[in-house]
């Protein structure tokens, strides 16, 4: 692996606060991690930090992963951070130079690393997938890495209080065979999101679970939203959102 010193930094800031929290991750399928090559990384999306479960994943196979993150977040430090650790800046009005990078860095063999879901899900179970993970894998002809994590949102998600003090919260990560790039972009997604809900329910199995509890789905007992609950208040944040664009347009 590569040296990249504000990588290196960043992964100690993380292991320590990880320490601090006491979190207790367990990892079982890292094998499928390609130590080299590119690879499209697809993981499950239900906290504010789990890209730091994904980051430590990448480096316990020895290899940095690259993410893609809002394109306006590109200046100050957080711009500094994206440009040392190669991450490919998404600007949602130019998005076809924003795949076309991705596609580059996994010719270069790279791995990226994608959320097919886009967005937070409120329910914690898998949303319905967009197809820029599968098109990615196909146009740079390298294999998906599925991968699932459980219990990150414990620590901070969209609804629910944070809890980042010492909570001794377990952390599930659970990371399936490469796949290949095969068929259609839909069936390639298809076969994405069949693998993703058999890893996250590998992820919960023996994971304790109260009933009620707001961070465990509703179709296990908790008091997480359902699916069709979860994306009503998608779409209100959605429209929340315009609402204040088009006043902020106005004031102009």
């Amino acid at each position: 692996m590569t040296r990249e010193p504000v990588f290196d930094v960043l992964t100690g800031l993380v292991r320590t606060l990880f320490r601090a929290q006491g979190l207790q991750i367990d990892i079982a399928g890292g094998e499928h991690i390609p130590r080299t090559g590119g690879a499209v990384l697809a993981v499950n999306h239900t906290a504010y930090l789990d890209f730091m479960e994904v980051g430590l994943v990448g480096r316990k196979s020895g290899r940095n992963v690259r993410y893609m993150m809002k394109a306006e977040l590109e200046h100050g430090i957080v711009g500094f951070l994206m440009k040392h650790c190669k991450a490919i800046g998404v600007d949602r009005t130019a998005g076809a130079e924003s795949y076309s990078r991705a596609v580059t860095a996994l010719r270069d063999g790279e791995i990226v690393v994608v959320y097919p879901e886009a967005t937070i899900s409120r329910s914690f179970e898998l949303k319905e997938f967009k197809s820029g993970a599968a098109r990615m894998a196909t146009e740079a002809e390298v294999p998906i890495i599925p991968m699932t994590i459980w219990g990150a949102q414990r620590v901070w998600t969209k609804d629910i209080p944070k809890r980042l003090g010492r909570n001794n919260f377990p952390i599930n990560i659970r990371i399936g065979e490469p796949i290949a790039p095969r068929g259609t972009v839909d069936e390639l997604t298809d076969e994405l999101r069949c693998e993703m809900d058999k890893l996250l329910d590998l992820a919960q199995r023996g994971y304790e679970m109260p009933q009620g509890a707001l961070w465990v789905p509703a179709r296990l007992g908790g008091g997480a939203p359902t699916m069709e609950q979860a994306a009503a208040l998608e779409e209100q944040e959605k429209q929340r959102r315009a609402a204040k664009k088009a006043e902020r347009s106005k004031g102009r």
